[in-house]
């Protein structure tokens, strides 16, 4: 692994995802990942239980960012030691209001996203599965619960980002947004400037469709069985 992505979701690592394929980082790990083949769920909960080392899902993977890869960091900064560290930062606030308007509504909401994604729990014993083990990665976080107000989730993403920026090696992290463009990420990989346009990806307005879309396919392959 050559970059690690220590950002949390919703800080724009979809775009960040797409940028590192582009500079040949590629396959690039992200959850749109897991969604993709949610039997790896369960192997995500042995690495959040400690019996499996994160790294060893990750091993075929040149960059991983958001979750669930940037929840084991520090593990993955030992196991890859020449790996660079890519954190973004969002504003605690910001991060807090798209959180619950996004994955906070997708494990706990009352909306059409929040029951969707419960009822495909019903019928699909694998979304079971990858849902418990985010509510709990979660939990363990200190980032957030079912009960935690937008103030409480704001401070524990300022948090997280000081920490990071404690935690992590100054000569190994760069602090970077996708609206920073091209020029600091290249120049902190060592690599060359692409001739195109940053890829801006905003996955808010497709989010809740995705989840909404998934949950009517699986309940209808359960009632086709």
């Amino acid at each position: 692994m050559k970059v690690i992505g220590a950002g949390l979701p919703r800080t724009g690592t979809l775009s960040q995802k797409v940028a590192l394929e582009m500079l040949g980082f590629a396959p690039c790990y992200h959850m749109v990942s897991v969604f993709a083949d949610l039997p790896v769920a369960r192997r995500w909960r042995a690495a959040l239980d400690g019996e499996l080392r994160a790294s060893e899902i990750l091993r075929e993977f040149p960059a991983t960012v958001d979750w669930p890869g940037s929840y084991f960091t520090h593990e993955l900064m030992e196991d890859f030691p020449d790996a660079k560290v890519l954190l973004s930062a969002r504003d605690g606030a910001a991060w807090a209001k798209s959180m619950r308007a996004t994955i906070w509504q997708a494990l706990y909401g009352e909306d059409l996203v929040g029951l969707m994604a419960r009822a495909r729990t019903k019928v699909d014993p694998l979304w079971a599965e990858y849902s418990d083990t985010m509510r709990e990665m979660w939990a363990r976080s200190e980032l957030m619960t079912q009960d935690s107000s937008d103030e409480e989730m704001a401070a524990a993403c300022e948090r997280y980002t000081q920490d990071m920026r404690r935690l992590v090696p100054a000569d190994r992290l760069l602090v970077w947004l996708p609206k920073d463009g091209w020029e600091p990420l290249c120049a902190f990989l060592e690599v060359p400037v692409p001739d195109a346009p940053f890829p801006h990806v905003n996955d808010s307005e497709s989010f809740g469709d995705m989840l909404v879309d998934g949950a009517l396919d699986a309940i209808r392959d359960y009632r086709a069985a």
